[in-house]
């Protein structure tokens, strides 16, 4: 009989230290880690959370900023770092895309990390220079039509959303408009506004106070519904392109293999911030949309974003 309840005993140590290891999480302070610069708005979806997963964890989170590569620097980081939760990213589509277009294998954000939350979701806008003699989305692909590689499209860089927003556009609707790369989303607003590239996809919070200065005219946004980041701006799907859809995407990953309670609990936390009505607040002045997702929601998504866009690059030859 002691034999047994040295067994039982036994058994409740081992399941009451298991327990108290996964209640730990975390016992330091948690890095978020930026792939871009201070300022943009990845950084700022992380600025604006890391407060209330500071308080609600009981460690402090400390956003870091590792810009470079399209964030491949930032990916690197984090897919190497120990899988315990304690180390963070903050990543976009980009790192995706760019490792496509590249041809990396590594970090592969579908395999290579632990899907931890969608955080937040952001619509394109289709803009043009007033001079341009289109005022509609099925305007101006009546008039790419009739001039056929004659006309221009700026974007923020090869590989970037707007990018492959426009490849997107010229894919569905038939069309030859030459892409011109800038480094930076705002050489290229300023070029358009200016008259030396008619049209650009670009984000709504970067480009609609031109529209509403008259200095830019807007045509679509880039959701399958209407946004309302921009009241009465149709979406491409109704005009004209059926299934037409490019959002934009912000979330957090962690190393693949971590903890499953550790994700089920950042996951949580990071939900509970979204749901803080100063994030609301400030998340509709950059014209985003807190997103609410289970880690396997999010994984479901960044699989099936992964299908379509490497399916487009492939298409398009985008390298």
């Amino acid at each position: 009989m002691k034999v047994v309840y040295c067994i039982i005993a036994a058994t409740l140590a081992a399941s009451g230290n298991a327990f108290a290891q996964a209640q730990k999480f975390p016992v330091k302070p948690v890095r978020m880690i930026v792939g871009f610069a201070p300022g943009g708005a990845t950084d700022i979806i992380a600025r604006l959370i890391a407060p209330g997963m500071s308080e609600a964890l009981g460690q402090q989170v400390i956003v870091e900023n590792r810009p470079g590569a399209s964030s491949q620097i930032a990916g690197e980081l984090v897919a190497k770092s120990p899988p315990d939760g304690h180390t963070l990213m903050m990543v976009t589509q980009t790192l995706m895309i760019s490792q496509m277009i590249e041809g990396k294998t590594y970090p592969d954000i579908v395999k290579d990390f632990s899907h931890v939350a969608l955080t937040a979701t952001s619509t394109l806008m289709l803009v043009v220079n007033p001079s341009l003699p289109v005022k509609s989305v099925k305007e101006l692909i009546a008039l790419a039509r009739s001039r056929p590689g004659e006309l221009t499209y700026a974007s923020g860089g090869v590989g970037t959303t707007p990018h492959l927003a426009g490849e997107l556009l010229l894919t569905m609707a038939r069309l030859k408009v030459i892409h011109v790369p800038y480094k930076g989303e705002a050489p290229g607003l300023i070029d358009v506004i200016g008259g030396h590239v008619p049209m650009m996809f670009t984000n709504v919070s970067a480009s609609s106070g031109f529209v509403k200065d008259g200095k830019l005219r807007a045509l679509a946004v880039t959701s399958l519904k209407p946004s309302p980041a921009m009241p009465g701006l149709p979406s491409l799907a109704e005009s004209g392109l059926p299934g037409f859809e490019v959002i934009g995407f912000f979330g957090v990953l962690a190393a693949a293999g971590a903890p499953r309670d550790t994700i089920g609990r950042l996951n949580g936390e990071i939900n509970k911030a979204l749901a803080r009505p100063e994030i609301i607040k400030n998340f509709a002045a950059q014209a985003l949309e807190p997103a609410h997702a289970t880690p396997e929601q999010f994984s479901a998504y960044i699989k099936s974003e992964a299908g379509k866009w490497g399916k487009l690059i492939q298409e398009a030859g985008i390298k």
